[in-house]
């Protein structure tokens, strides 16, 4: 009998999970389980959680709008709708911006804009918008992207342009004013108590005590973290760094399902308890890009996955976490930085009008430019020389609103094929197929 074209993608489904997940599925199973329990919730969240799929699939695509500088850019890797919120930078400004750089990799620009418009489709779908308005926002995000970019060309030294209180607007606002709002010790208050004058994590689900050899390893690949942030952003006070506790985690994300995970208790600014800051130390992933690419002498520029991810993040945004860096424990690349209790992210389950979400989608086209086009003046990285924004102005003179429809159709129509992968997905999953039973 001749294989039906929903069972060859069905094994291909199949096959592109097991190649990006399948060692850590046998490490990991009960982690992974629960990873693709929250993928099939929805398409969005599928389409989340199958970022191979998306690049096995985008990289075979013609590629009319890059040439060969347009094509090796620092991207985010995983651009979609819930991957942007504040963070407190360097400077002591609140930011909204771009998020979460675990898949960052060197790529076309316009795998971004492609995963980011499928990604608004979907959600524009979940909402039961019509085409021509879910057409009409990846427009505007679009139009405000290539603004952004027009913008770097005229202005090539400004490294400050940032979506801040000043000048957002709408739910993103909203989302900074809240992030304004928190107090530190009420996160503090969230991962631990006090006992005998001393502030310790607290031991609940998903959250262990270290023995004594453990600990010696997390402890000794967090001394050798230390001399990876970069010096001008290094605290002066003299027991900032000092480790009060450490306990190991377990993450269950979409994205980082069986990654190794410890929080560190840092004495931070004073020995007030209400200072104390909290570091997660995250084994680093394999991006999922790097699987479909000749990645050869993009992965010779790094010592490990963690290095990479945080040599990326230091490309891509502009006055990073002042406690970012990297270490390695028992050979493996971990990526460590401030648990903020400034992260705030857009509630997209309140934005239901066209209106609305357009506010939002022009400063994520802002945004995305942003990361594109503006580094942070400590960036060691050197796969990437030249000026981006000229790189991607290049193949698209004259061209732009011919981009901005090939971007919109692309999109749509590769949202409409994760609506058609995803029971196909669910199915598979159900059946055993992926690796792991559904039960």
């Amino acid at each position: 009998m001749p294989t039906t074209k929903s069972e060859s993608r069905t094994r291909t489904i199949v096959d592109v999970l097991q190649e990006s997940f399948g060692e850590a599925m046998a490490a990991h199973p009960t982690a992974y389980r629960h990873k693709f329990r929250r993928m099939a919730h929805d398409p969005h969240s599928f389409y989340r959680g199958s970022a191979g799929l998306f690049y096995r699939d985008v990289t075979r695509m013609d590629a009319p709008y890059v040439d060969e500088r347009s094509s090796r850019i620092w991207v985010h890797g995983d651009l979609h709708v819930e991957n942007f919120g504040t963070y407190l930078n360097s400077a002591g400004r609140l930011v909204f911006d771009v998020n979460d750089f675990d898949e960052a990799y060197v790529g076309h620009f316009t795998w971004d804009l492609l995963r980011f418009s499928t990604s608004l489709a979907l959600h524009g779908w979940q909402k039961a918008l019509p085409d021509e308005e879910v057409r009409a926002l990846i427009e505007t995000y679009l139009r405000s992207y290539l603004r952004q970019v027009n913008h770097y060309r005229s202005t090539p030294d400004d490294t400050d342009f940032a979506i801040r209180l000043e000048n957002a607007r709408g739910p993103v606002l909203a989302a900074l004013r809240q992030a304004r709002e928190v107090r530190r010790v009420d996160v503090l208050n969230q991962l631990t108590t006090v006992e005998e004058h001393h502030r310790l994590f607290i031991v609940k689900d998903g959250v262990r005590r270290l023995g004594k050899a453990e600990r010696a390893r997390v402890l000794g690949a967090y001394e050798g973290y230390l001399s990876t942030i970069p010096d001008d952003k290094r605290s002066r006070i003299p027991v900032f760094y000092d480790v009060r506790d450490v306990v190991s985690t377990v993450t269950h994300g979409i994205g980082s399902a069986g990654l190794t995970s410890y929080n560190l208790l840092l004495e931070g600014h004073s020995q007030a308890l209400e200072n104390d800051v909290v570091v997660q130390m995250k084994q680093a992933n394999v991006p999922a890009l790097s699987r479909f690419i000749d990645s050869a002498d993009i992965d010779a520029a790094f010592e490990h996955e963690a290095h990479r991810t945080v040599v990326s993040q230091r490309a891509l945004q502009a006055h990073t976490d002042s406690l970012l860096g990297h270490t390695t424990m028992d050979g493996v690349g971990f990526v460590l930085s401030e648990i903020s209790p400034y992260e705030v992210g857009l509630a997209w389950s309140d934005l239901d009008e066209p209106d609305e979400i357009g506010v939002v989608v022009r400063q994520l086209g802002q945004a995305t430019a942003k990361i594109h086009c503006a580094s942070d003046e400590d960036s060691d990285q050197h796969l990437v020389t030249f000026q981006v924004e000229e790189a991607i102005a290049g193949p698209l003179e004259g061209r732009r609103s011919e981009f901005t429809t090939w971007v919109v159709e692309q999109a749509m129509a590769y949202a409409a094929q994760v609506h058609t992968d995803y029971p196909l997905f669910v199915e598979a999953f159900k059946e055993g197929r992926v690796g792991l039973d559904a039960v």
